[in-house]
């Protein structure tokens, strides 16, 4: 039998899938209640939380804005839309030894990174 919290998770799940570009969590709630009307936004919330640490999803975390979702789970890079705030994917390679280039004299031990370059995507240039 499957419960109520797996569909509802395979809902939000295929949200983060259908929606273009890096979806954030009011994005996709928005998008799921007009399918769905009875859903609650802290459902949603609480799912996309939980696929993110399964690492079903990948949460983007936004320095100045809302945490956006990828489907995409494989480490990449990122880049923000400086006018229009979307976040797509970068085309470019992980740099998986970055943290070793980094010198440290603060006593840290660095344990990930996550970057997001800035950019106008080609809708607001």
């Amino acid at each position: 039998m499957i419960s109520r919290n797996t569909v509802q998770r395979q809902i939000v799940l295929s949200a983060v899938r259908s929606l273009p570009v890096h979806p954030t969590a009011e994005d996709i709630y928005n998008f799921i209640v007009k399918q769905h009307p009875n859903i609650s936004k802290g459902t949603v919330y609480r799912n996309l939380n939980l696929l993110a640490d399964q690492g079903e999803v990948l949460r983007v975390p936004i320095s100045d804005g809302a945490d956006r979702y990828d489907f995409q789970t494989e480490r990449h890079y990122h880049v923000r839309c400086s006018r229009c705030g979307r976040v797509y994917d970068v085309d470019m390679p992980y740099q998986r030894n970055l943290l070793d280039a980094v010198t440290d004299t603060h006593g840290f031990i660095f344990t990930d990174c996550e970057i997001v370059f800035t950019g106008i995507c080609p809708n607001c240039q």
